[in-house]
């Protein structure tokens, strides 16, 4: 029988409360001081304001929780992994909505597109992350390796989620940066409440996944005679 996981961690409850955190204080921009969302507007803001939701929820916050998933939750390893998988899958689709968003808000405002560090990074990033879900699932949960291509190959996917997730994180703060100072430009105060709340927003994305890496290293590996161990 699989093994269940350890029992979460102090830190995999701070990484809930702050994901919770994000997700609020992004949809009080966007909706409060950006004027809410649309598919298609005159107000071509509305078509931008989908961007940062569905990056920050659906990249940064779902693809965090994903990560803390298949260590704490009590569950078989099987349902876990399909959690995992799941979830990341999500991130994924929502990346890439949020990707494209942009890009309609920049082809209807004829502003032109990938000429920022932010937007390089970021088609990297969904690049990477979709070669990272690509590579797990056929790896690990369908058709699935031999045994010894799972056991050399989980260090290393271990690893590059992390490096990808790390970048995502630099790569949500430099767009929240440079959102701000295109507005900071137009017009808005510099220690205004909305500047404030955008600042804030960034700093709870870092503490979010801050306490997503710390804690997975905090639960540690399963137990020696666990030999049922595996990931997505």
């Amino acid at each position: 029988m699989a093994a269940l996981s350890v029992p979460a961690t102090p830190f995999t409850w701070v990484a809930h409360v702050l994901g919770l955190a994000g997700l609020v204080l992004v949809l009080v921009w966007t909706v409060h001081f950006r004027g809410g969302f649309a598919w298609d507007s005159t107000n071509k803001n509305l078509i931008f304001n989908l961007h940062p939701l569905l990056m920050l929820f659906g990249f940064i916050i779902l693809g965090g929780e994903a990560i803390i998933s298949y260590k704490s939750l009590p569950l078989k390893k099987d349902v876990k992994k399909l959690i995992h998988l799941v979830l990341h899958a999500i991130a994924l689709a929502l990346g890439i909505v949020g990707i494209y968003a942009a890009f309609k808000y920049h082809n209807e405002s004829g502003i032109a597109n990938l000429y920022s560090l932010h937007s390089w990074l970021g088609l990297g990033v969904i690049v990477l992350f979709a070669f990272q879900w690509l590579y797990g699932f056929l790896t690990f949960f369908f058709p699935g390796g031999s045994a010894t291509l799972k056991s050399e190959s989980l260090p290393w996917h271990v690893f590059f989620g992390l490096f990808v997730y790390i970048l995502a994180l630099g790569t949500a703060s430099l767009g929240l940066l440079e959102k701000l100072t295109f507005l900071e430009n137009g017009g808005l105060a510099k220690y205004g409440s909305e500047a404030l709340l955008v600042n804030f927003t960034a700093i709870t994305t870092v503490l979010f996944g801050a306490f997503v890496i710390l804690s997975v290293i905090s639960e540690g590996p399963p137990p020696e005679d666990d030999h049922s161990y595996s990931a997505v």
